[in-house]
């Protein structure tokens, strides 16, 4: 496997620090990675912001040019990637190789299009009475927090990082300790294409983890003008107050994930409930349920359609073994949630399990639409394999329920043509909840597109009018400005 430097990249140079930690893969021994210091990290803003006036005032094909020079480093470095993130996450082959770094290179891509034909800018113009436009300019350096769950597609490269580069900002990546390895080969390929591309030096930069200091000391960095983070509920929000606390609060772009519930309406139920409960315990189970789309609620009307559902779905996931989870935190995290599900009043096991160490086996979960309602720790996401089926004796109790959710990445209706008259009683109190409503589907897979929306209302995500994934996500990282009676000349590259 490439050996690591375990360094911290800032304006072009690895740069050591004073301590060290170790990381603790899935597979093979443990790296000694440079920890982060806020001496670090001021080194690293200062970079970003030095190199903010020249990247934020550069073309537009220039910055697609280096986008898919980042795409095309990525690619190039696949044998060296894909084993590190193998065997610090536990992720497959196929997964990485196949599907997280192909989505991560082509997202590069599509931004790269995406900007090339002035699509991010929104731009308008009145030209009677005084002259005004509004265009979209570079908010300032940009600080991203990889998440442990994607260590391609949601980390050093991904999503966050991406949408800065494309807006004309400049990034700070904190390097997330589960996948340190990975993160600083990505780098390397991001700081070639930056080489290559002509970009300032500071436009990219990294500093690995070790401690909560360095992310705190990153967010609340004067330099830094934006947060992008996907995570646990827990961290997004100990960031948003942070950012919040500045004496100049900045906007923190926080996918905190959800339990993503199921409608399943009656005639969609009807005779199909053994193939949808099959298909649901495929879904909780991708990824060992490592998914902030994974569908841990599925609500229903009591019955015999119920009942099949509930063994065909308790039979499957019987079936599956034991898996291993990213990390040791990641695993314990899930016992403590099954251990407080297992504990309720009300609640019925027919799946258990008692995983050890690293590994994680599915559990499924029933109750009653009574208990659910007044219990909302059974509304709390158990990140991993597991779920929840809630029994509703009429459509009126599903709307309540339905009413009583909280934010959402995702919400599901699974639906006939007969069951027109309840998704029109559901729909439009659905659409309050998630930033993505689904129909006869598995929220487990997000497309990266135009007309993608990855976020919700709080607790789902932080900003319910942003997205993480899609080429709306470049947006969070403008800011409109208008300009009156400027001239011509002076408006040739407006963002």
């Amino acid at each position: 496997m490439t050996d690591l430097t375990g360094k911290h990249l800032i304006a072009g140079d690895w740069v050591p620090g004073e301590a060290t930690f170790r990381t603790d893969p899935a597979t093979g021994g443990p790296a000694e990675i440079h920890a982060g210091s806020a001496d670090l990290v001021d080194r690293a803003a200062q970079a970003a912001e030095e190199a903010f006036h020249a990247y934020a005032a550069s073309a537009r094909e220039v910055r697609a040019v280096f986008l898919t020079a980042i795409a095309e480093e990525l690619e190039a470095r696949a044998d060296e990637i894909v084993p590190m993130a193998m065997a610090e996450s536990a992720l497959p082959e196929g997964r990485i190789r196949d599907i997280e770094l192909p989505r991560t290179a082509n997202q590069m891509r599509l931004f790269a299009g995406h900007i090339r034909d002035d699509a991010h800018l929104d731009l308008r113009r009145d030209a009677g009475g005084p002259d005004l436009r509004i265009v979209q300019r570079p908010i300032g350096p940009v600080a991203v927090f990889g998440a442990s769950n994607f260590p391609l597609a949601f980390s050093t490269a991904g999503g966050d990082t991406a949408a800065a580069l494309a807006a004309g900002c400049p990034v700070v990546v904190k390097a997330h300790e589960a996948h340190a390895g990975t993160c600083e080969l990505v780098a390397r390929g991001i700081q070639a294409a930056a080489d290559r591309s002509g970009m300032p030096a500071g436009v990219f930069n990294q500093v690995q983890g070790g401690s909560l200091d360095v992310g705190q000391a990153l967010v609340v960095h004067p330099l830094i003008k934006a947060v992008g983070f996907t995570g646990s509920y827990r961290g997004g929000k100990a960031l948003f107050d942070l950012a919040a606390s500045r004496s100049e609060p900045i906007p923190v772009f926080a996918e905190m994930g959800s339990v993503n519930p199921m409608f399943l309406l009656p005639r969609a139920l009807a005779g199909k409930g053994a193939d949808l409960g099959n298909g649901w315990a495929a879904s909780l189970t991708m990824g060992v349920g490592q998914f902030c789309t994974n569908p841990g609620i599925a609500v229903l009307l009591n019955g015999p359609d119920a009942d099949a559902f509930r063994d065909a779905c308790a039979a499957a996931l019987k079936a599956t073994g034991a898996q291993t989870m990213l990390t040791a935190g990641i695993a314990q995290a899930y016992r403590d949630g099954i251990a407080t599900l297992s504990a309720q009043q009300g609640v019925t096991a027919h799946v258990t399990s008692d995983p050890k160490g690293r590994d994680a086996q599915p559990v499924l979960f029933e109750t009653d639409a009574a208990t659910f309602l007044a219990n909302d720790t059974l509304s709390h996401e158990i990140f991993g394999p597991a779920g929840l089926i809630v029994r509703a004796a009429s459509i009126d109790e599903m709307e309540r329920i339905a009413r009583a959710l909280e934010g959402q990445l995702t919400v599901t209706l699974h639906m006939t043509q007969e069951d027109a008259d309840h998704v029109r009683q559901l729909l439009p109190i659905l659409e309050r909840k998630a930033g993505r409503i689904l129909a006869n589907g598995f929220p487990t897979g997000v497309k990266v597109s135009d007309a993608m929306v990855h976020g919700g209302p709080w607790p789902a995500s932080s900003n319910f009018g942003a997205t993480s994934v899609g080429t709306l996500a470049i947006r969070r990282f403008l800011r409109p400005v208008c300009y009156q009676d400027i001239p011509e000349m002076f408006l040739a590259e407006t963002a």
